[in-house]
C-alpha cells in the first residue's frame, strides 16, 4: 500500500530546522515533496531532514525563477516556507500570489515568533521561542539555571510537527471545501501547546515555578536518572503505587519504612539520596537484567551510538540505515498503509520537474544556461 499522503504535491522552500523536518514528515507518509533551493546550493546527504525529497535549485531574486516556482505551485497541494514574515511577499510569492494562482493551496508559514505580534521581525532560536513560552523555565534541576532540552521543543515538537499536523488538517480541509489556507505555525505558540498538562497541574495547585520541585522535574526519588556502578546511567519512573512497590521489591527496600512515604515532598530528598547510593552498587547491565521489561517503569540510559542496538529497537527496526547513514525511521506506523523507505536525497532534477510542467527542452536549456535553475 501507498503511504496516506500518496497523491499530495508539496513545495518545500529550502530552510533548516523545522520547516524541513515538517517537510521530511510529509515525504516520510506518502506526500511528493519538491524542495526548491538555490542554485549553487550543497546538498548534506547525510542530512536526514533532507531525506526522500526531489530537489530544484532556482534563483529567487529573477523574474524567470519567481514565475518558475509560481508554475511548480499551481500543480501543488501545499507550500512550506519558513522565511521571516514578509519575505516571500517581497519575492512575489507571498500567500495572496499563489492562493490566487492556486485557491485549494495549503500555504504553510513556519516561524519562530509567529506572523505577527512585537517580536516578529526579531531574529530568534529555539532557546529563545521556548524562554517565551514558559517551557524552558521548567527545565533544570532545583537551585540551577534553566537547561535547554537541546532543540527538540521548540525547533522539532513545537515546531516543524506542528507545521505537519496543521499541513494535514488544512489539506483535508482543502479537500472537502476546495478552499485553501495560510497557517501560520509559530515555534513559540506550540512549545507552549506542548506545556498543556503542566499548565493543567498549575491550575490544581501541582506545579510549582520552583524549578526542580515538582513531580516530573527531578524532585522525585522515584521519577529520575541514576549513575551506576560503570559511569553510565539508568532513568526509573515508578510513579504509580503498583510501580513503585515493584522499585522497592526488586531493589530490596520493601522492607525499608522510611520509602512509604513515596508521594511525601519532604522526604524525596533524603529518599533520593539512598536511591542514588544504592543504584552506585551495580553496573547498568546488572540494573537492565534486573528491570528490564518488569513493571518498574525502567530503561537505560542509551546514547545515541547504543540505541540502534537495543534488541526493542532492533525488533521494531526504529532506527535504519540510509545511504551509510544510521537515523530514525518513519514513524508512526499504520495497520495499511506504508511509510516511505528513507532515501537520502543528493540530485538535483530539475529538468525532470520542468519538463513535467510541460516546458520544452529549449526552454529547459535556457534557463538552466542562465543560471535560473539547476
Amino acid at each position: 500500500m501507498a503511504g496516506p499522503l500518496a497523491g499530495l504535491r508539496i513545495i518545500e522552500l529550502a530552510g533548516i530546522g523545522p520547516g524541513p523536518f515538517a517537510g521530511m514528515m510529509l515525504a516520510d507518509h506518502g506526500a511528493e515533496v519538491i524542495r526548491v533551493d538555490r542554485p549553487g546550493a550543497r546538498i548534506d546527504s547525510r542530512d536526514p531532514l533532507l531525506r526522500s525529497r526531489t530537489l530544484i535549485g532556482v534563483d529567487l531574486k529573477s523574474p524567470e525563477g519567481i514565475a518558475v516556482v509560481r508554475d511548480l505551485v499551481r500543480t501543488a497541494d501545499g507550500l512550506i516556507e519558513g522565511f521571516r514574515p514578509g519575505v516571500t511577499e517581497r519575492l512575489g510569492l507571498g500567500p495572496d500570489v499563489l492562493l490566487a494562482d492556486n485557491p485549494k493551496l495549503v500555504y504553510g508559514r513556519m516561524t519562530g515568533w509567529g506572523q505577527t505580534g512585537p517580536y516578529a521581525a526579531a531574529a530568534g532560536h529555539d532557546i529563545n521561542y521556548i524562554a517565551l513560552a514558559g517551557a524552558l523555565h521548567a527545565f533544570g534541576r532545583a537551585g540551577e539555571k534553566p537547561t535547554p532540552p537541546i532543540n527538540m521543543v521548540g525547533d522539532f515538537g513545537g515546531g516543524g510537527m506542528m507545521l505537519a499536523f496543521g499541513m494535514v488538517s488544512a489539506l483535508l480541509h482543502a479537500a472537502k471545501t476546495g478552499a485553501g489556507q495560510v497557517i501560520d505555525a509559530a515555534m513559540t505558540d506550540g512549545a507552549a501547546v506542548l506545556m498543556s498538562m503542566i499548565w493543567g497541574f498549575r491550575a490544581n495547585g501541582m506545579w510549582s515555578d520552583d524549578r526542580g520541585t515538582n513531580l516530573l522535574d527531578t524532585a522525585a526519588h522515584f521519577y529520575d536518572s541514576y549513575e551506576t556502578a560503570d559511569g553510565k546511567w539508568i532513568a526509573i519512573g515508578s510513579i504509580e503505587p503498583q510501580f513503585y512497590a515493584e522499585l522497592r521489591r526488586l531493589t530490596g527496600l520493601d522492607a525499608a519504612p522510611e520509602f512509604d512515604a513515596q508521594m511525601v515532598r519532604a522526604s524525596w530528598g533524603p529518599l533520593k539520596d539512598k536511591l542514588t547510593a544504592l543504584f552506585l552498587t551495580r553496573t547498568r547491565d546488572d540494573w537492565c537484567e534486573m528491570m528490564e521489561m518488569t513493571d518498574v517503569c525502567f530503561a537505560p540510559v542509551l546514547s545515541m551510538a547504543e540505541a540502534p542496538a537495543h534488541p526493542h529497537n532492533v525488533a521494531r527496526a526504529t532506527f535504519v540505515e540510509a545511504g551509510g547513514v544510521v537515523q530514525p525511521a518513519p514513524a508512526p506506523r499504520y495497520s495499511i498503509s506504508t511509510t516511505a523507505a528513507p532515501a537520502m536525497t543528493t540530485v538535483f532534477s530539475g529538468g525532470d520537474v520542468l519538463a513535467g510542467l510541460g516546458y520544452d527542452a529549449a526552454r529547459i536549456a535556457a534557463l538552466t544556461a542562465a543560471g535560473t535553475v539547476r
